[in-house]
């Protein structure tokens, strides 16, 4: 999902430095029918974006896991959600 996002973003003409975009994932297995399954993934963003490029991001984020093969392929299996911690560049 991370390359997904950051190919949104340049399609918006927002190109991050690789050290201001990362992610981390969490994974939660669970007991189904006597057998350990992933049942959901969660993925928490670090962005620094430049000023005056919130609202550009806002709708990538929007739109990126949907447009992710990999969360598509899972989306029948596993739950994926995720978070963002966005820190704008030259904010107060």
């Amino acid at each position: 999902m991370l390359g997904t996002l950051n190919g949104a973003l340049e399609v918006r003409g927002i190109t991050l430095a690789p050290d201001a975009i990362a992610a981390s994932a969490t994974g939660v297995n669970e007991l189904v029918n006597n057998m350990v399954r992933l049942t959901s993934i969660q993925v928490r963003y670090r962005l620094t974006i430049p000023a005056g490029t919130r609202e550009a991001v806002d709708r990538a984020l929007s739109r990126h896991q949907e447009k992710c093969p990999t969360a598509t392929s899972l989306a029948a299996a596993v739950a994926i959600s995720w978070t963002a911690d966005i820190t704008e560049q030259g904010a107060a």
